[in-house]
């Protein structure tokens, strides 16, 4: 199986995935960790991906989505974006939008008080 193959049957078999440097519990870069801050303070039920695990993934994300950076959202099979494109879709209350038109659970007051945080 390539890592393409690997990716796709991730991003189809799971709701909602971050592939990202290291762990949800445990994220490895600032950016990976402000992405998955966001998913776990909103409670979302996500499938994370540890890049720095496997190269050939590392390298195949970024070509599979042709897009160059690290982290990388995925909702229902679909690229959704990265650090900066999560952070501005959850303060301009895109993500929750995303979030329920594709039925994914989330909480709506978490994602309140991240908005209250930071207008």
């Amino acid at each position: 199986m390539t890592a393409q193959d690997k990716i796709k049957d991730t991003v189809t078999a799971n709701e909602v995935v971050l592939f990202m440097k290291g762990t949800k519990s445990m994220p490895q870069c600032g950016f990976s960790s402000r992405v998955a801050g966001v998913l776990n303070f909103m409670g979302v039920e996500y499938a994370d991906v540890n890049v720095l695990a496997d190269d050939e993934i590392r390298q195949g994300i970024k070509d599979y989505s042709d897009w160059p950076t690290i982290p990388q959202l995925y909702v229902k099979g679909e690229f959704v974006g990265g650090c900066d494109i999560i952070t501005e879709m959850t303060l301009s209350g895109e993500l929750d939008t995303l979030f329920a038109e594709n039925g994914v659970a989330f909480d709506k007051d978490a994602a309140e008080k991240i908005r209250e945080a930071n207008g």
